[in-house]
């Protein structure tokens, strides 16, 4: 007997053309993908045109993932990632959906507080340090979350570090920084976009440095096959939901 494949769609917050999709999507590799799961990944193309640099592009990338992901479940998707540590539109969605929603910040918020006391983040550039605070504060981690560092590069979604002989070695230095300056136990990768960096830097360190998206990727697995879904007490149904107003944002 066939078994039916589920199938998880991992949402970017942000438009990109098909080759960085493709680059996005070679992040999971076939080893962690559990066999009876399929995965499909969608960039919305009315999605922030730059790196969610600023409150504008956060709310404009909320509405983008949840005209994006709000019909899901009818097209047959048993969980949804936002993969992004924006964790765009993460709220909208559970509200909406009934199937299991991941948002790779709060996953790999989660994870770090199981492997270690104190938590860093390396990151890019400085204006992306908001949204890991807030994921820690979302998660009752502010405590543990004892630095955000970045190397001051603005990140391209179209690229996803090509220059790895300079940034590299940049993450790196700047990782070690976070452990013996700033005492951190356990890192996080600041971007989904980081991904390419993940092998090298991780050879490098002696400190636990987790891969957003594989870490939401793998949540959201984990609760298919525990059978759980968020809680509707946390995140009550719409009475009346406005589909037809996404599907309208969502075409322009």
């Amino acid at each position: 007997m066939t078994t039916k494949p589920r199938r998880i769609l991992h949402i970017l917050p942000v438009a990109v053309p098909p080759a960085a999709l493709e680059a996005f999507v070679a992040q999971l590799p076939s080893q962690i993908i559990d066999p009876d799961v399929q995965i499909e990944f969608t960039a919305p193309a009315r999605g922030a045109r730059n790196m969610i640099d600023s409150a504008y592009e956060r709310t404009v990338s909320d509405a983008a993932v949840l005209a994006a992901g709000a019909g899901a479940a009818d097209k047959g998707f048993h969980a949804v990632v936002v993969n992004s540590m924006s964790d765009s539109g993460i709220s909208g969605l559970r509200s909406r959906l009934d199937i299991p929603v991941v948002g790779a910040c709060q996953a790999s918020m989660a994870l770090a507080s199981c492997l270690g006391n104190r938590i860093g983040v390396v990151t890019m550039w400085p204006r992306w340090h908001t949204l890991y605070t807030a994921a820690a504060a979302a998660a009752g981690l502010t405590h543990r979350l004892v630095t955000v560092r970045d190397i001051g590069t603005r990140p391209d979604a179209e690229e996803l570090l090509p220059d790895r002989y300079t940034v590299f070695p940049k993450l790196l230095d700047t990782c070690r920084q976070a452990v013996e300056h700033d005492g951190s136990d356990v890192l996080i990768l600041g971007s989904t976009t980081m991904h390419p960096a993940h092998t090298y830097l991780a050879r490098h360190l002696d400190v636990p440095l987790i891969n957003p998206g594989v870490a939401a990727h793998q949540l959201a697995q984990q609760l298919l096959r525990a059978g759980l879904t968020h809680s509707r007490r946390s995140y009550p149904a719409p009475q009346r939901p406005d589909d037809d107003l996404l599907a309208a944002f969502a075409s322009g």
